[in-house]
């Protein structure tokens, strides 16, 4: 029986599964939730509403600010905690300018190793991509990125998050702004009052052998936390196709460490059922051929779009793959031109050249629901509607994010020059007995001395000698602290007996060398054979344990984040030793290690 509530029936709702929980399928308490919402932002200064003459758009649209809502379930604070982690994040990283000036090369370099665009949807017209893993191998991502961390050193930004996931979240940008805003607008799909805002994902893990997966699981699990964090509810469903026997088993074990409703948009397929599955959510001629469909297309290979898609694009260009149409390699963007209308141009940068390249037009259509063009807060919008209340009421200050680095001059985003500092800058007002000397590399240089007689030296017979602050600070710890005031130098013998003083080279004093201080209470007993044994076991069933995460991770879920719940609560528990182990006699231990470490050579 249905209860009532505020004169409403109060219903279960199991998920946030696409329309449900979007624009235009809000429940009343959704609605209010979200408008609460759009009151917590403005007040914080992290989003602006549209004018009232609807000239002027909002910063963000409903759909955006309904996937932190749907993440936190519909709760307004926690939506806007992580709300304001992601703005902050966007501009600390300057995603926007990422996105507009990568190099094509080194995006579609990073898109080979990342869930791919088939160039079709499902059938309620949600993208559908494909991510091979057995195709990425360890050592090309770890000498990829390192290549370009060294290329690119002098070029990024200040930020905490790698370069190498900064490109990744240029493929999370072309979603957002592109295919996404694209799908949407197409208008033979069911709901075409509410916009698309999520992806499908088929994880193919065949032919992955359980060692390929632990050395991907740091590739895969640092880039599904800052995705879940930055780039919430842009998943559906995901299918794993390729599992192997065992993974059924594991998967049983570890969903319950997931949220339900993710777990409710992950299905586990065999080759028994794989098709037959795949056709409940997508037609087949949009289904690739390796998975039992008709659509020619392999993992690596550019989007092969749809008649549906393409023929409602009014092409500027043509380019084509294996006799199909498709995208040119890179990111690109939507816009509005003056009449209204969309407009994609490939963008990013192309032998260091900027590309601003026209593709292809697309007219919306009435009762057609549009996508925001951007993930993040439109920032022309911002500082516009900022100037305006300045200057309706300069005495009133109004609340807006802390400034930052990048400004919006005419459109360009241009950064704030930095001013040296120097000597002369740092005597500023200062008295003059108080002023730093001037320490170039050339020039007189003050000799130490000691006259008796009259009670002067240089430097003072008070002052600490010997080393620099930061190499005394790094004497803590080892057998110079406490007496490096004295410049006292390490006293080590030699092979005749004799003392000598151990002391850094080019320094004035006695400065005296790093060597770390002896510590009994570290030098524990090494682990027997069967301490060992045991070790190695407790590896093989985490490995196991961690397998389900990592294949989660490969599309964005689960990550670091949702295997830290059970970490916990693993940690709160008393850890068993098997007694099968520990019975067994130390010398088949033994033998049982030998051979599994035995050199190969003969």
């Amino acid at each position: 029986m249905a209860h009532q509530q505020d004169g409403g029936p109060v219903t279960r709702v199991e998920s946030y599964q696409w329309p449900t929980g979007h624009v235009a399928h809000l429940t009343q308490n959704q609605q209010n939730a979200l408008e609460a919402f759009k009151k917590l932002c403005e007040k914080k200064g992290y989003y602006a509403p549209a004018s009232a003459d609807s000239q002027t758009h909002a910063s963000h649209d409903d759909e955006t600010l309904l996937r932190y809502l749907r993440a936190r379930k519909f709760i307004p604070q926690e939506a806007f905690a992580q709300f304001k982690d992601t703005e902050d994040w966007r501009n600390e990283n300057e995603l926007d300018t990422l996105y507009e000036t990568i190099d094509i090369e080194e995006y579609e370099n990073t898109r080979r190793v990342y869930p791919q665009w088939t160039g079709r949807r499902d059938k309620r017209g949600i993208p559908l991509y494909v991510y091979e893993v057995n195709h990425i191998d360890a050592k090309d991502v770890s000498a990829h990125n390192n290549a370009k961390e060294v290329k690119h050193a002098k070029q990024s930004v200040k930020s905490k998050t790698p370069r190498k996931m900064l490109r990744l979240f240029a493929l999370y940008e072309n979603l957002c702004r592109f295919v996404l805003p694209l799908c949407s607008a197409i208008p033979d799909r069911e709901h075409a009052e509410t916009p698309i805002s999520q992806s499908n994902n088929i994880v193919d893990i065949s032919k992955v052998s359980f060692a390929k997966f632990w050395s991907l699981r740091n590739h895969m699990s640092d880039a599904s936390t800052l995705a879940t964090a930055h780039y919430p509810e842009t998943l559906d469903r995901i299918f794993v196709v390729g599992a192997p026997g065992f993974f059924n088993t594991v998967w049983e074990w570890a969903k319950r460490w997931f949220d339900p409703i993710t777990v409710s948009k992950i299905f586990i397929l065999n080759d028994k059922n794989i098709l037959s599955t795949l056709e409940k959510y997508v037609d087949r001629e949009n289904i690739p051929k390796k998975y039992g469909g008709t659509l020619d297309w392999s993992f690596g290979n550019m989007p092969f779009l749809e008649p549906g898609i393409a023929e409602n694009l009014r092409w500027k260009i043509d380019v084509h793959e294996n006799g199909h149409r498709t995208l040119p390699k890179g990111p690109i963007r939507w816009q509005y031109d003056e009449n209204g209308d969309l407009v994609a141009t490939a963008i990013g940068s192309e032998h260091g050249k900027p590309r601003n390249s026209v593709i292809a037009g697309l007219h919306p259509q009435a009762g057609v629901a549009t996508l925001a063009l951007s993930p993040g807060r439109d920032m022309s919008i911002i500082l516009h509607r900022e100037a305006s209340r300045q200057e309706a009421s300069p005495s009133t200050p109004t609340p807006t994010r802390p400034p930052t680095a990048r400004q919006m001059t005419g459109g360009i985003a241009t950064t704030a020059a930095t001013t040296k500092i120097n000597d002369a800058n740092m005597n500023a007002g200062k008295p003059s007995e108080s002023m730093s000397q001037d320490f170039g590399s050339t020039g007189a240089h003050t000799v130490p001395y000691r006259d008796t007689a009259n009670g002067h030296s240089y430097p003072p017979p008070d002052s600490r000698q010997g080393t620099s602050s930061t190499r005394f600070e790094q004497q803590q710890g080892t057998h110079a602290e406490d007496q490096l005031a004295a410049g006292t130098p390490d006293q080590r013998r030699d092979g005749g007996g004799e003392k000598v003083g151990v002391m850094e080279p080019s320094t004035v004093g006695q400065a005296v060398k790093e060597h770390p201080v002896h510590n009994p209470e570290e030098d524990a007993q090494q682990p027997d054979y069967v301490e060992q044994a045991q070790h190695l076991a407790g590896q093989a069933v985490e490995q196991a344990k961690a397998l389900p995460h990592t294949v989660m991770a490969a599309v964005g879920l689960g990550g670091k984040e949702a295997a830290g719940e059970e970490e916990e609560e693993v940690a709160g528990r008393e850890v068993k030793a098997d007694p099968a182990v520990d019975g067994m006699d130390g010398k088949i231990v033994e033998e049982f290690l030998r051979s599994k470490t035995m050199s190969s050579v003969k």
